[in-house]
């Protein structure tokens, strides 16, 4: 995962992914019944041994497995990622758990809290819609325009709230040690600017089914059907005038196209209708003097919306962005509502995810270095993370033999981007320091109150950054996370322990196997450094062009080999992956998978290992991409796929198992592939 510096607000995204879907009406909260099974590494059963793996080798490495793990009736796709995430969950719900019951610290206490809150349905239930109130007051009792500004900086600061765009700390893309403010396109209620814009048939019914959610939200609110039905459509002429302004996805990958400094003057002319002095004053940034405005166009559309738009149904926009934010921690009518939208209709699913692993999973992200700490020393030995070292350091070992030996780049680029790998920054398990939260009051009797605390500690922890030094030892996931990440600002890679535990990782198993798994998670993270995107940043991680012109055209053209083949790869009936969109994780996946494999056989030439010696069957290089490939198996529903092929860079499952094995002549090889079946084309890709 290439993760930017640049922020962008998507809770809708989030909740139709099924990640802040809510608890369902009397629903145990008891917990689990029993443990998930700890997934393992190189699962022999999950091969169908039928099929043919020269011509399709995700269905090969994952055939079984796809029969056999339907997908979950909480969940709108299953695969080897949610596995994990799944027994990491429960692991943490059991730390949770007892820190509620009976803590035996001061942290311990805090997230205890913060976890008995958020399971205590029985008292969501019973303050209702109760804890908004004070921030819908506050809404109903403002009837100037000129003083939006006073009204978004109090609600934002005070209740934890977005309206309209977000405002944060970033690293200047000209001189990566500075940290200044930005300010950034938001608003929408959709998951991406294109559910309002696109004109297919599908798109208007479920803009139709958007509309009809928001009716319900705000009928639940106290207003009459006929009034709901009425605001919803304001809700839904101001978003779109905002989609419509909002820079594509796509376009956002330019860095380029992000950064435009601009004095609060100059930013002033862009909204001559909301002072941006008062709005600062009210986050306490009234010293700033200059800002990243990262979408210009936008924050016109937003003036006109300003100017133009019926108070009335400016207020609608408000109301229903409150009631929106806090939907899956009220009482159980906004619960389900929300759900029914934003997971069912949305992404397809079919239940809403039990309680517990809604609560574990909010409290990892409200307090996860506090968590994180207790996490790490009951599940993350010390000799894992020794043996992380030494793959991290065999994989920027390949990665340099791989550089030095393009043959389509010229030595100049290559001493440039010999000097930007040496410059990595590498991050494993866990931060060195952890994060303070002693300055969050979190109470047990009060869910929403705890989710307002955190947010405004986060806010104001973020907006603290500004003018200060950049700390490049800071994470941005916390320890149990199933994820790894690359930061072209920092140019660093980052792996959370959540991850290095199978399927990824086993120190104990044979090097193939984990070549195969962690090892190409290794080589994605840093192939992110020389992707469309990263590759755009110097070894101090500043927008600089370090490439010769001819070299960066010989480099382009071969990323438009990657786009129009992945645009190529069908997900759903008449539903393609984006080629631009997913064009850095597809560049990450393809040379991750070759500095792995060249990573696992320089680490069997230096210790005169066998690389033909069979072990239950399979050759070294058999295992490392068997492997690589059942990292991927992954069952979803229709309606998640449409939804991730929009919003998501990375492709999905299948694809990215089998886009980066036919562009890989060592896979043929392995398998005993001919040129000129499908997964040994006679002209593959090749970027690194």
């Amino acid at each position: 995962m290439n993760v930017n510096s640049l922020k962008s607000v998507v809770p809708a995204l989030m909740l139709a992914a099924g990640l802040l879907s809510a608890v369902s009406p009397a629903e145990d909260v008891s917990g689990p019944k029993s443990a998930p099974k700890k997934p393992i590494i190189m699962d022999l059963s999950a091969i169908d041994t039928t099929a043919d793996p020269c011509t399709d080798f995700y269905k090969y490495a994952c055939g079984n497995w796809l029969k056999n793990n339907p997908i979950p009736s909480d969940q709108v796709r299953w695969g080897r990622f949610n596995e994990l995430s799944e027994y990491n969950n429960y692991l943490l719900y059991s730390e949770l758990k007892a820190a509620a019951d009976a803590p035996k610290t001061t942290l311990q206490k805090k997230y205890g809290d913060y976890f008995a809150a958020c399971m205590n349905a029985d008292l969501a239930n019973k303050l209702g819609a109760k804890p908004i109130e004070p921030v819908l007051k506050t809404i109903a009792e403002w009837n100037d325009r000129k003083k939006l500004a006073t009204l978004l900086g109090t609600t934002e600061d005070k209740y934890g709230v977005d309206y309209f765009f977000g405002f944060g700390s970033g690293q200047d893309q000209k001189d990566s040690t500075k940290q200044i403010g930005e300010l950034d396109q938001a608003g929408l209620g959709l998951p991406d600017r294109d559910y309002y814009l696109n004109s297919d048939e599908r798109s208007r019914k479920l803009r139709e089914q958007y509309v009809a959610h928001v009716t319900k939200m705000f009928v639940l609110l106290g207003d009459t059907p006929e009034q709901a039905a009425k605001e919803a459509q304001s809700v839904l002429a101001i978003e779109t005038a905002l989609a419509e302004a909002s820079m594509s996805r796509v376009d956002r990958r330019t860095p380029a196209n992000v950064y435009h400094i601009k004095t609060i003057a100059e930013a002033q002319a862009l909204t001559p209708d909301f002072d941006w002095k008062v709005y600062l004053a009210a986050k306490k940034q009234g010293s700033l003097t200059t800002v990243n405005v990262i979408a210009p166009e936008f924050f016109k559309a937003l003036n006109h919306q300003i100017d133009t738009a019926d108070v009335n149904a400016l207020k609608s926009y408000l109301r229903w962005h409150t009631v929106h934010r806090f939907a899956p921690n009220l009482s159980d009518p906004y619960v389900e509502e929300n759900f029914n939208f934003y997971a069912a209709t949305l992404a397809g699913q079919k239940e809403q995810t039990p309680r517990w692993k809604r609560c574990t999973a909010a409290t990892d992200r409200a307090l996860g270095e506090a968590v994180g700490q207790d996490w790490v020393a009951k599940n993350f030995p010390p000799a894992a993370k020794d043996n992380m070292e030494k793959l991290v350091t065999a994989l920027e070992k390949a990665l340099a033999e791989d550089i030095r030996q393009l043959d389509w780049m010229s030595e100049e680029t290559k001493v440039e981007a010999q000097k930007k790998l040496d410059a990595f920054r590498r991050n494993i398990g866990y931060p060195e320091k952890w994060r303070d939260y002693s300055s969050v009051t979190i109470k047990r009797e009060d869910p929403i109150g705890n989710v307002q605390q955190v947010a405004a500690f986060n806010d104001r922890r973020d907006l603290a950054k500004i003018g200060k030094p950049v700390d490049e030892k800071e994470w941005g996931m916390t320890p149990p996370t199933v994820n790894a990440y690359y930061r072209p600002s920092m140019n660093d890679i980052n792996f959370p322990a959540g991850i290095l535990q199978p399927p990824f990782y086993d120190f104990k198993i044979d090097p193939a196997v984990n070549f195969g798994g962690i090892g190409v998670v290794i080589g994605h993270e840093m192939t992110h450094g020389f992707d469309d995107q990263g590759s755009q940043f110097d070894p101090q991680g500043n927008v600089r062009m370090w490439w010769t012109a001819d070299d960066r055209k010989k480099f382009e053209e071969r990323t438009d080999c990657e786009v129009k083949e992945y645009s190529g790869f069908e997900v759903a009936p008449g539903q393609n992956l984006n080629g631009k969109l997913t064009l850095g994780e597809n560049t990450a996946d393809n040379g991750g998978l070759r500095i792995a494999y060249k990573a696992l056989m320089d680490s069997l030439a230096e210790q005169n290992a066998s690389t033909t010696e069979k072990i239950d069957g399979y050759t070294p290089a058999q295992r490392f991409f068997l492997s690589f490939g059942q990292v991927w198996c992954q069952n979803q529903t229709e309606q998640s796929a449409r939804l991730r092929a929009k919003t998501d860079p990375h492709s999905s499952g299948e694809w990215r198992a089998n886009g980066s094995v036919q562009n890989f002549d060592e896979f043929g090889k392995a398998f005993g592939c001919k040129v000129g079946q499908p997964m040994m084309p006679a002209n593959a890709c090749r970027v690194w």
